[in-house]
């Protein structure tokens, strides 16, 4: 089974992660921030993990640590949890609509750090969650996870649409991704390691 637990406590932020790549669970979102546990709870549902987050951050400050740690430690999960890689999928893209809105998320576990992020967000907050912090959360879980991940925006036109697709897609393709693939023998690379 693979699965990761972490517990990462700065004087920012407190936060639990337990994440299983091969059950999906119910998943238990509480960062005290309304729009964020959507989102999370909606990649941990659309890519089948069972995933468990809290974090206690300085949400008086404004929520910029909250959502960035929460990638940080989210990131670290998914690189522990996922171990040596062997007989992994590795690639996966994603096309996700969301009504008037559709993202392509691609995923590459690669070992090498990497975001391309091309979105124009129509608006600056959804809620009182701003938008800037979705390229956050991402890069943040990209640097600590060891992943390669392009995110493009084709279209869309509101704000909660746009990042529910993104959301959704990053879901679907790394779990399509991390899945064992049988015909798979040993590590996805010509180089013998990842």
């Amino acid at each position: 089974m693979r699965k990761a637990s972490i517990n990462r406590q700065t004087t920012e932020t407190t936060i639990d992660v337990k994440l299983n790549l091969d059950e999906a669970g119910q998943p238990e979102v509480k960062t005290g921030i309304g729009f964020f546990d959507h989102m999370l709870t909606l990649f941990a549902s659309h890519g089948q993990f069972d995933l468990a987050i809290s974090c206690e951050g300085d949400l008086h400050v404004d929520d910029h640590h909250t959502v960035e740690d929460s990638g940080i430690v989210l990131g670290q999960a998914f690189r522990q949890a996922i171990g040596t890689k062997k007989g992994i999928k590795r690639y996966a893209t994603a096309f996700t609509p969301m009504d008037e809105s559709l993202s392509m998320v691609s995923v590459d576990i690669s070992g090498r750090p990497y975001l391309h992020f091309n979105a124009d967000m129509p608006v600056e907050k959804v809620g009182q969650f701003d938008t800037q912090l979705v390229e956050e959360f991402f890069r943040a879980f990209v640097n600590h996870a060891m992943i390669t991940l392009h995110i493009q925006l084709q279209y869309g036109k509101n704000g909660h649409h746009i990042i529910e697709s993104m959301f959704k897609g990053f879901g679907r393709a790394l779990s399509e991704a991390s899945q064992i693939d049988e015909n798979q023998k040993g590590v996805p690379s010509t180089k013998g390691m990842l």
